[in-house]
């Protein structure tokens, strides 16, 4: 079987993670036989230089035809350019669920082992809708935009995927008490939905107290259900327990379409180097074979990628260790080629 799929290497150290992660990918595709064809384009500046556009029609249609991309980080210009790449995507495919498992790899010390959450993160509307204007000199107004459809649909999101693959607790995040209108929608959109699933233990929290509660004990969670933008802070708290962001996947899933990313930046510090970690990239990829029902294929892949952390002789410097971006690499698709010759379970 042969997959296509949409690529967008991105900015900065982009380029250099993504050809990693494509040799391991199509190395761990070797056992069943299955192929790959990627199909490339850029998103942001690069593209805007190119084709005048941030986002290429080429590139439009290509997602909207293949339903499934990877993609690396793509830089965005803090306090004025051109609106996220990022969000733009989420929002042209409507892919309006966030997902970020927060899991250890084996071998990297850090001060929480064995954490193990999902955080769930509305994607779509809250501040991130981009509908702000001047008021007049010197006063800005953003809207904070809450619907009872987005809300309920990532909480049925949350819920569905806690009973399909045993999670036991979710926790809906707000600052209803001050947001009493907004907030107030969500929680009761979460709730509603919660009484559907009644194995499952629902529960509420303020997203400042959460974050305090996540740091002094992060193991009392589950899964976070998380409205757009504090959805992004916390996640980005929790990648800290299991090393930071260039270790998580990310993955924005819609109803017709999904775009698995690196949430890190495009470091352009270290770009051109052959020095950058591609593990976020490498386990978002996972997330994205899971997705086109390669369940063998990423269970192998991910196995190896924990084989190379356990022995700790191949791991970037951001990690301890002193391999090149292509040598860790290496290393992964050495493990997979013992792994090749044994039968798929």
């Amino acid at each position: 079987m042969t997959h296509t799929i949409t690529l967008i290497p991105g900015d900065g150290i982009g380029h250099e993670v993504c050809r990693a992660v494509l040799r391991m990918v199509e190395s761990a595709g070797t056992a069943t036989g299955t192929g790959f064809v990627w199909e490339e384009f850029q998103a942001g500046a690069e593209a805007h230089q190119r084709f005048g556009k941030y986002i290429p029609d080429e590139l439009v249609e290509s997602i909207e035809r293949t339903r499934v991309a990877l993609k690396g980080p793509v830089a965005t210009p803090i306090g004025g350019g051109f609106s996220s790449i990022n969000v733009a995507l989420r929002k042209r495919f409507e892919l309006f669920a966030n997902f970020r498992p927060i899991h250890n790899l084996p071998g990297l010390p850090t001060r929480y082992p064995d954490v193990d959450l999902i955080i769930v993160r509305e994607n779509t509307e809250g501040q991130y809708s981009g509908i702000e204007h001047e008021v007049v000199p010197g006063v800005v107004e953003s809207l904070k935009i809450i619907t009872e459809k987005a809300s309920t649909r990532i909480a049925r999101f949350a819920f569905e995927y806690a009973r399909r693959h045993g999670r036991h607790k979710i926790h809906a995040i707000h600052k209803a008490n001050i947001m009493k209108m907004s907030d107030g929608l969500f929680l009761r959109c979460a709730r509603n939905v919660s009484r559907e699933y009644p194995e499952i233990v629902y529960g509420e929290h303020i997203v400042d107290n959460t974050c305090m509660q996540l740091v002094m004990n992060p193991y009392q969670y589950d899964m976070l259900l998380l409205e757009n933008l504090y959805g992004d802070i916390i996640s980005d708290l929790c990648a800290a327990f299991v090393g930071g962001l260039g270790l998580v996947p990310g993955a924005n899933l819609g109803h017709d379409s999904a775009i698995f990313e690196a949430v890190h930046g495009s470091a352009p510090d270290i770009a051109g180097k052959n020095i950058a970690n591609p593990t976020a990239l490498l386990q978002s990829a996972i997330l994205m074979l899971r997705h086109l029902q390669e369940g063998a294929m990423a269970d192998r892949l991910h196995a190896a990628l924990e084989s190379v952390y356990r022995a700790k002789q191949h791991l970037t410097r951001d990690v301890g260790g002193q391999a090149s971006t292509s040598e860790f690499a290496d290393a992964v698709i050495a493990e997979l080629e013992l792994t090749n010759t044994q039968p798929l379970c």
